[in-house]
């Protein structure tokens, strides 16, 4: 059998934590994964995994041996990266993974001219709003708002996004609109937004010469999706603050309108955020370089 393919399942088995996921993840059958990992420790002669039927550990002969074999694989795969870049033809596999509101109306209509750059690419594009482990499930970046919460992973800043505070005219014929942000404690709805991962309600932040308030006002609603917090709001559900790339087109016919536009908020850092073991790859550096340049067009991003 294939000496490094061995090498490579084992350490997506390490990686995944159980034979099924790291079959998933390598589009191969899990008794093809069970029979390389067999093959390596037969090879090797010790025993590398142990395994019960609801998880695999790492013995600590395999922890020594999955280190050493990671550092190689990379630099393996930075060897065929760097040839790939030289021939300025990169191709194969890309696991993205990007945020609803951006893969639908940023991402997606744009991908025609990734493809006529890199047609020898085949994306495999994940869309949701919650945390990705990279590195358990085979991910190769992902495009994200937000502070960056793990700081082993390699990160670029390619824009900041501008948010607005709106409200649909049934909601403003209904309520009226607030002249200043601490009435939204107190007379108003607000849809809210959760985090995915904590649970956690992110509060409407107003700022204006100087001042800074948070804002955590009664709400009918909270969602933890994007497109499903910009519905809530069409809908009339409430006051929020969403991305303005997805309330300009509303403002203009009418659908939404401002509310407290002497306020602002901070913008939103926008991440490309990957493993730092595949920072060299060909693919992963066209996706991200791409990434950049489309955003850095788009009227509704800062720099």
């Amino acid at each position: 059998m294939d000496q490094i393919q061995s090498m490579r399942v084992f350490a997506r088995v390490v990686e995944a934590g159980t034979f099924t996921r790291a079959a998933d993840s390598l589009g191969l059958p899990k008794g093809t994964v069970t029979k390389l990992v067999q093959h390596l420790e037969t090879r090797l002669r010790v025993k590398l995994l142990s395994r019960t039927t609801r998880r695999v550990t790492v013995t600590p002969d395999g922890a020594a041996y999955y280190e050493r074999t990671a550092r190689l694989l990379n630099d393996l795969d930075d060897i065929e990266a760097s040839m790939t870049n030289a021939q300025a033809k990169p191709s194969g596999r890309l696991r993205v993974d990007v945020g609803t509101a951006i893969a639908r109306l940023v991402v997606i209509p744009a991908l025609a001219d990734f493809y006529r750059r890199y047609p020898e690419i085949q994306l495999d594009l994940g869309v949701s709003d919650r945390p990705v482990d990279l590195i358990s499930e085979n991910v190769d970046c992902v495009l994200r708002g937000g502070d960056l919460l793990e700081q082993s992973l390699v990160a670029r800043r390619v824009a900041n996004v501008r948010l607005v505070t709106v409200a649909s005219p049934q909601y403003v014929r209904e309520h009226g609109l607030p002249s200043h942000p601490s009435e939204l404690e107190d007379g108003h709805v607000i849809v809210n937004y959760f985090s995915s991962r904590t649970g956690r309600l992110h509060p409407h932040v107003f700022e204006k010469d100087g001042e800074s308030l948070e804002i955590r006002g009664r709400y009918k609603v909270s969602v933890n999706e994007s497109n499903a917090h910009f519905a809530s709001v069409l809908a009339g559900l409430g006051i929020s603050q969403v991305a303005s790339f997805q309330a300009a087109p509303y403002l203009a016919s009418g659908e939404l309108v401002p509310v407290l536009p002497d306020w602002t908020r901070p913008a939103i850092p926008l991440h490309v955020v990957y493993p730092p073991n595949r920072h060299l790859s060909a693919k992963v550096r066209a996706f991200v370089e791409w990434a950049a340049e489309l955003l850095a067009k788009n009227p509704h991003m800062q720099r």
